[in-house]
């Protein structure tokens, strides 16, 4: 019963097979007489009556290789090689049978092609069970490199490894990074996909969306406009066959992502003409990827066969021939594939020296699968050692892999506009010597949007409106009144964030709609803003943190921040009346004073009759003058006289030597406390605050922060206990009114309010908590590359580093005077005070002892000055007018 299905389904083959060899076009000479052919598959195209120029000149040059294999007399045991011709359609049954139906009905002792990979991975295993090579020259599955899977399988043309790694390498070349891969649902185009892939990953590159195109039902799976239009990612790989190719550019055009949105690589060249004359600014600068032979980069190829090949194509079918400039490369790897096998079955057949037997021998049977090429292992050996210069390059192969040793080339072409037309322009070469470099004739290319520079891989955003949200928190965003010309006054935004938004703006071409937010809106809230797409941006001073990132993605820092703790500066917030007695403790000031009375004492009783001068003294006078002495000796600067005897001497020495010690202290202690008055506050750092040195309700934290989330974790265990502040401008009015002892903020925000505005509030201990401040978006953004691309620009260029000089680096606090390091007039107004005293206790000393002399001084002024007010009040009727004056005597 299976063996009647067999014969049914064979039955059913070689009616197919009938009906695709009779689609093949007969210009040329029937060569099929001969006992020894080579059978050549060719698909054309997705409809079986339509073939595309690729696939009538490959056939013709499979034809005229065998027609020129008659001319130059090479025969088989006698016999000239023949050829046989299969037009499978690209469907792998109609390869298999018809192969089978002429390999049952004649010699064929070869196979080249077939065309499509699919087809390959069934004929490859079906030839190598008939001992049959097989030397495809267009079939470019990586999996076919593997010798063990495909014994008898070669190619001409490079494989999609290789293509891969030149795809990889022109990536690397315009510094792209990332790609979209568009391919076909089959082994050529899975299998192309993920050595793609495997390749990018290999050169640190990314492949961030595989978008699968249904060979089937000829449509993108998913919709392609929404796929590519939600990527940021502008580069997209087509890895299709030219049909499919074609197909897959149309829905493109329709969905409106081609150029200049995109940058479009193909793994093969279409029909430029397919399309419509409306679609042509749109196909401007797509990349084609193909492998060329030698002669498109200079290097040696067999002008001899390759002029003669013309030749014969163009007696034989001239109106295919589209002239030696504009055949492709896969039809010079046919010739040289057919021509491969031609000269191993020569070289085989010359070295056999019994001419009674024959070169090759084949085990005929009607059943395809039963026939057998006998001995075909020395014809296996003819090809691995067969190395000739071809039409295509120099023909090698090894026993290790199917794949060519030498002679791999890619081309990149580009589609431009010339003469209003569009032609593909090459513009790089590659060998498996050198990566891509200019095209010896043509090297410039002409990117989507007829721009002539390379497109950075990544969606652009020019002239695309963005929302942008940013926050008032000096130095980072403030106002600013501006007049203009005509006195018309507007509000302007100032500082670091806006001056970062106008180089960006001009760098990236983004038009700015920017809401300014109060101090008063939470930074969560901000968070969840963008989350909802209330806005496109947020920029300013938002912390990275993990918990955010599960909402929205950040840019790369553009602010490296920390906390710090900000306190009233107690300097100069509090005096001390009599600070510079502290130094000495009160039973210290009490022993000074006793010392001094003891002094005194001891003086009068050695000193009031020895010594001249005190002994013609009154009483209170010798008292005076004792107290005078210890008192003068111990503070440094000496007295009136000098002691006369020796006790009182050896006085003078104990009160100096106490003197020295106690001054000596004093100046120590006193400059020590004065050190410590200028640094003293009343916490140290963060740890004390979390010692509890003040209290948790005297600790200002903005509510609804980044700095909350950290005080919750790292001090308070998650308790509220805080004192809460809705903005950050609450901090310094709170401290400075007293409501809270310190508070915890950003350390470049607290730097330019303490430096600037807020002289009389300082910062305690050193940074902790490092961070990160970065530009807030929605997460999977399509601009999120090209941001974050020009975000580390500005930072490896110095542009933010130059932004934080000019806006956190501002002291005015430093040029006033008020805040010098030196003592405060609270700290030393006691010491003046009590000079004041003494000075006016002396004044008084003085005029007690003078005041009879000034009495009299001012009793004689106050005569005088009434006489003169009495000689200015007479009248000028009590002179005589003819009589002498008066004169008026004024004492000088």
């Amino acid at each position: 019963m299976s063996s009647m299905w067999s014969l049914r389904w064979l039955w059913v083959y070689f009616l197919i097979g009938q009906f695709a060899i009779s689609n093949v076009r007969t210009a040329w000479p029937a060569s099929n007489s001969s006992s020894i052919q080579l059978l050549g598959i060719f698909g054309n195209g997705l409809n079986m009556n339509d073939f595309t120029p690729g696939t009538l000149w490959s056939r013709a040059m499979f034809n005229a290789a065998i027609l020129l294999s008659q001319q130059y007399n090479i025969t088989i045991d006698g016999q000239f090689i023949g050829s046989q011709l299969v037009a499978s359609g690209g469907i792998t049954m109609n390869a298999l049978s018809s192969s089978c139906l002429l390999i049952s009905t004649s010699n064929i002792v070869g196979i080249v092609g077939p065309t499509f990979s699919r087809e390959t991975q069934v004929i490859a295993p079906f030839a190598a069970q008939l001992s049959i090579p097989v030397v495809s020259y267009s079939a470019t599955d990586p999996g076919l490199s593997d010798r063990g899977a495909y014994p008898t399988f070669y190619r001409t043309v490079p494989s999609d490894t290789t293509a891969a790694l030149t795809i990889a390498q022109l990536f690397m070349k315009f510094n792209w990074t990332s790609s979209i891969i568009i391919y076909q649902n089959d082994a050529y185009g899975s299998d192309g996909a993920k050595v793609i892939t495997n390749a990018f990953n290999n050169n640190n590159l990314t492949i961030t969306q595989m978008i699968m195109f249904d060979t089937v039902t000829h449509t993108i799976r998913g919709d392609l406009k929404s796929l590519l239009l939600s990527s940021p990612i502008r580069n997209v790989i087509l890895w299709a066959e030219t049909d499919y190719t074609s197909l897959i550019l149309k829905q493109a055009i329709d969905c409106d992502v081609l150029g200049p949105q995109f940058t479009w690589i193909l793994g093969s060249t279409v029909q430029l003409k397919s399309f419509s004359q409306a679609d042509n600014t749109k196909l401007i600068g797509i990349l084609t990827i193909e492998p060329v032979v030698a002669s498109a980069v200079n290097e040696p190829t067999n002008t001899t066969l390759l002029n003669a090949a013309y030749d014969i194509w163009q007696q034989y079918e001239p109106e295919t021939f589209p002239g030696a400039e504009n055949v492709n490369a896969y039809a010079l790897f046919t010739f040289d594939a057919t021509w491969l096998l031609i000269r191993s079955l020569e070289q085989l057949c010359s070295i056999t020296n019994n001419h009674s037997s024959p070169c090759l021998s084949i085990v005929n049977d009607s059943f395809c699968f039963n026939r057998r090429v006998l001995d075909s292992s020395s014809l296996f050996d003819m090809i691995n050692n067969n190395t000739f210069l071809g039409v295509s390059g120099l023909v090698q192969f090894s026993t290790n892999s199917t794949d060519r040793v030498s002679g791999i080339y890619y081309i990149v072409k580009n589609i431009q506009s010339l003469s209003n037309e569009l032609n593909y322009v090459p513009v790089l070469v590659s060998s498996s010597s050198d990566a891509w470099t200019p095209h010896s004739q043509h090297n410039t290319i002409i990117w989507p949007g007829q721009s002539l520079v390379a497109p950075t891989g990544y969606a652009t955003i020019a002239g695309v409106t963005l929302r942008i949200a940013v926050i008032e928190a000096p130095p980072f965003t403030m106002t600013q009144q501006v007049a203009d010309i005509n006195g018309i006054i507007t509000t302007k935004l100032i500082g670091y964030i806006p001056d970062l938004l106008a180089i960006l703006q001009t760098n990236m071409g983004f038009i700015p709609n920017i809401t300014l937010l109060p101090s008063t809106q939470s930074y969560n809230g901000l968070i969840d803003d963008v989350a909802n797409n209330v806005y496109d941006i947020v920029a300013g001073d938002v912390t990275i943190l993990a918990a955010r990132r599960e909402q929205v993605s950040f840019t790369d820092s553009i602010y490296d921040n920390s906390l710090r703790i900000i306190v009233r500066n107690t300097a100069s917030a509090s005096s001390d009346f009599w600070f510079y007695l502290r130094p000495f403790s009160w039973q210290v000031r009490l022993c000074i004073l006793g010392s001094i009375i003891l002094s005194a004492i001891l003086t009068y009783l050695f000193e009031r009759n020895a010594n001249d001068i005190l002994r013609h003294k009154s009483i209170p006078s010798k008292i005076v003058m004792s107290i005078w002495y210890p008192l003068g000796t111990m503070m440094g600067f000496g007295v009136d006289y000098s002691v006369r005897t020796g006790a009182g001497r050896f006085l003078t020495f104990s009160v100096f030597f106490l003197s020295l010690v106690l001054i000596s202290t004093y100046q120590a202690t006193l400059t020590s406390n004065l050190t410590l008055r200028q640094t003293q506050n009343i916490i140290s750092g963060i740890d004390d605050i979390k010692n509890g040195k003040i209290p948790y309700g005297r600790i200002g934290i903005v509510t609804n922060s980044a700095i909350e989330a950290y005080y919750l974790q790292e001090i308070s265990n998650g308790i509220r206990n805080f004192y809460p502040l809705r903005t950050e401008g609450a901090i310094f009015t709170s401290l400075l009114s007293k409501v809270i002892d310190a508070a915890i903020m950003d350390e470049g925000v607290l730097e330019y309010e303490t430096s600037s505005n807020y002289c009389n509030l300082t910062l305690v201990g050193t940074g902790f908590d490092p961070s990160a401040f970065g530009i807030v978006f929605q997460k999977n953004w399509v601009y999120e590359q090209v941001l974050d691309v020009n975000i580390l620009s500005l930072r490896e260029s110095g542009t933010i580093d130059n932004l934080k000089s000019k806006w956190f680096q501002s002291n005015t606090c430093s040029q006033s005077s008020d805040t010098s390091t030196g003592s405060s007039i609270e700290v030393m107004g006691g010491l003046f005070v009590t000079f004041l005293v003494m000075c006016g206790l002396s004044l008084i000393f003085f005029i007690l002892v003078n005041r009879s002399h000034i009495i009299s001084r001012l009793w004689q002024i106050i005569n005088k000055v009434r006489y003169r007010v009495r000689q200015t009040t007479r009248t000028s009727s009590d002179i005589p007018l003819d009589g002498p004056r008066p004169f008026i005597i004024v004492e000088v």
